[in-house]
């Protein structure tokens, strides 16, 4: 019998400047045959009940993927991570949101039970992916709840995943046992 879907929407984060590939519009770009987003959404898909895309570009082929939204645009025309998981709280029909950025194709295929359940055994509203000592911050489950705190941590100027992460109580979720599941694509050399 298959495992019942955490009570989880799932927002893949595609709504940057792509300041490191020319300005490209990086969940756009081909890796092993395919669009990142495509592979990021096929991996995350399958352990939630919808799927979101941050996009600030490209909405109609982002759409074949989720229901896309622009990020919040109270913070600027461009408001980084924050704003983009902003706009996907705001979306979110689930008491969870699964965030994954749209550079990062191998994700846990468990990531969102793992995420959430450790939260939950915590008793934290939010849960943050990390491997090897290192924390992968837009890697991520939170509870809808979060969304008035984020937005007041946006009034006041904050910016930084991981301080506003912090604040929010989140508890770091160990993936020590699949560290290439982190792969980020940054530069147009990852992608040669």
């Amino acid at each position: 019998m298959a495992e019942a879907l955490p009570a989880a929407d799932g927002l893949i984060l595609a709504g940057g400047q792509g300041r490191r590939v020319n300005e490209a519009d990086k969940g756009l770009l081909p890796w092993r045959g395919r669009v990142l987003v495509e592979q990021v959404a096929a991996r995350l898909a399958p352990q939630v009940h919808r799927l979101i895309i941050s996009a600030n570009r490209n909405a109609a082929r982002y759409a074949a993927y989720g229901e896309v939204v622009g990020d919040a645009t109270d913070w600027g025309d461009w408001p980084g991570p924050l704003g983009g998981l902003a706009a996907g709280l705001a979306a979110c029909r689930q008491p969870w949101l699964v965030c994954v950025p749209c550079d990062t194709p191998l994700i846990p295929q468990d990531l969102a039970v793992r995420l959430i359940g450790s939260a939950s055994a915590a008793g934290a509203a939010l849960a943050v992916a990390a491997s090897q000592g290192r924390r992968h911050a837009v890697c991520m489950a939170l509870r809808v709840t979060l969304l008035d705190n984020l937005r007041a941590c946006l009034d006041a100027g904050e910016r930084k995943v991981g301080r506003w992460q912090d604040q929010a109580g989140a508890v770091e979720v160990a993936f020590d046992d699949m560290p290439a599941a982190f792969l980020n694509l940054n530069t147009l050399a990852d992608f040669s």
